[in-house]
């Protein structure tokens, strides 16, 4: 087994916003307690529905955002996750990739300039050394030598993304953040890109962190799931077992929604009712209690904590069996 090459633990992030002119501020709770363990050479997706924490994570661990508490340790090393710059064994092996490749990309920049710019900020290599470095890069993400004096606006969705890509590896990190990565992308086109990670993790044994709502792709290329809800992880553990038999009924209706390429195979699809408890008003007890047919009296009281169910870890007090 791969050796644990990122830890976190309790990572939170609140957020204070006022309800109006005479209403006392409340606490925005996007993110509250997420803890798993990242292990060299694998891939941990992160699933749920819009505005369940995923991207709130994603920015807290590279520092986009500061955490409001938790603690990260990078192969042993405990990173400060307060405001202010991102200390240099972050920015050196985290880093991360966006949903829309040409908003993250410097639209006055060339390729080569938004490639040698990281080796410039973070090392001492020549301009030299620094040019060939990125025309390296771009070779191994697929595009040709030729595209390294382009602008972002020539290239094509597909290919603004490789260039993503490329940039966030000159640094050669051990961690890839990957925050719905394909997601605005044609099917045919998603393939090459998940194609191309694949192929780049194995070369460089990246770590990622996959943030997605496609659950035919997280089935594709993870490894474990974490499976959010409310700002809190419901469920964690391997993807094969969590696919096979859901434990959280969250889970089990999430999946159930996830297309079978088998004509064979029928399903029953679960639809939730209701909506999402609001955030500035968070229910009592289990947060998907209110939209829950297994609900029972102590589920809207007491808040359920991760307990181990097998391989998997399940915060509910009447897992699915």
């Amino acid at each position: 087994m791969s050796e644990v090459i990122l830890r976190a633990r309790n990572l939170t992030r609140y957020y204070s916003t006022k309800q109006g002119l005479f209403n006392p501020s409340a606490t925005v709770k996007a993110l509250n307690g997420a803890s798993f363990n990242l292990r060299a050479g694998e891939t941990l997706a992160i699933v749920g529905e819009s505005g369940c924490g995923k991207s709130t994570l994603a920015r807290v661990i590279t520092m986009i955002e500061p955490a409001t508490s938790g603690t990260l340790e990078i192969e042993g090393n405990e990173i400060t996750l307060v405001s202010g710059k991102p200390p240099a064994l972050l920015r050196k092996h985290v880093q991360i990739v966006f949903q829309n490749p040409y908003g993250s990309l410097n639209p006055r920049k060339t390729v080569a300039d938004m490639l040698e710019e990281p080796l410039l900020l973070n090392t001492d290599l020549d301009a030299t050394q620094r040019r060939a470095a990125a025309d390296e890069m771009i070779t191994k993400v697929g595009l040709r030598p030729e595209h390294a004096d382009r602008y972002p606006h020539m290239f094509s969705g597909g290919q603004r993304q490789r260039i993503a890509v490329a940039r966030s590896l000159m640094l050669r990190p051990k961690i890839l953040i990957l925050d719905e990565p394909v997601s605005a992308l044609d099917l045919s086109i998603q393939a090459q890109i998940l194609n191309l990670l694949s192929d780049l993790q194995d070369e460089f044994g990246l770590a990622y962190i996959f943030i997605s709502h496609d659950l035919s792709v997280v089935r594709r290329i993870a490894k474990d799931i974490i499976v959010m809800y409310f700002g809190k992880q419901v469920e964690a553990g391997p993807a094969e077992e969590i696919f096979q038999s859901p434990k959280h009924p969250y889970t089990q209706a999430l999946f159930s929604a996830t297309p079978v390429a088998d004509p064979k195979r029928r399903k029953q699809r679960i639809r939730l009712t209701g909506e999402p408890p609001s955030p500035l008003e968070p229910p009592p007890g289990c947060a998907f209690a209110p939209r829950c047919q297994h609900a029972q009296d102590n589920c809207r009281q007491v808040e359920p904590g991760l307990e181990k169910l097998g391989e998997v870890e399940v915060a509910c007090f009447y897992p699915i069996s």
